[in-house]
């Protein structure tokens, strides 16, 4: 009889972000831990940080052309400037249909050689793969004006389960 397959358990790390700079310092950090393929669902409020995270992520890959946020365009690639993958930068707030409607997109690029980071996807682009990183962005409880921030990075899968996220709270 086979063992029951089960989820790999997940590598998580919570950190304090103190501003909008070492929001993309974390980014910068994070492109390092990055390969070929990843995709990373970032999650948080409007507001929270997620465009300066995958700033930096796109400087720490780099690649071409300012990161900003998707919302229009729902899906934008930042192709590398060097031998790097590209990045792939997707509001999925519009997507309806999750994935096929991701692949309709049409995005002239390859996922799997590309690092997707996808903003609001949640219920929506899992069945990628389960290979995943979830970031999730909160803002400090209760003063709005100030800058802090709860990062909660979880690894899914065996891809991140030996990923040295710890790495990222130096």
């Amino acid at each position: 009889m086979e063992a029951p397959h089960h989820q790999a358990p997940a590598n998580v790390l919570k950190i304090t972000v103190n501003s909008p700079e070492l929001m993309g310092e974390l980014g910068r950090r994070l492109a390092k831990l990055l390969r070929p393929g990843d995709l990373v669902m970032l999650n948080g409020e409007l507001g929270a940080g997620k465009t300066t995270l995958t700033r930096g992520l796109g400087e720490g890959l780099g690649v071409r052309g300012a990161v900003t946020s998707p919302t229009f365009v729902i899906a934008r690639v930042h192709p590398p400037l060097g031998a790097g993958p590209a990045l792939v930068h997707v509001d999925a707030y519009r997507l309806g249909g999750g994935l096929d409607e991701m692949e309709d997109l049409d995005l002239d690029v390859s996922l799997p050689e590309s690092v997707i980071v996808v903003e609001w996807g949640e219920g929506k682009v899992e069945e990628l793969t389960d290979d995943r990183l979830h970031v999730v962005i909160h803002r400090a409880v209760g003063d709005t004006t100030d800058e802090v921030r709860e990062v909660t990075l979880t690894g899914l899968g065996e891809r991140w389960a030996g990923a040295d996220l710890a790495s990222l709270a130096a």
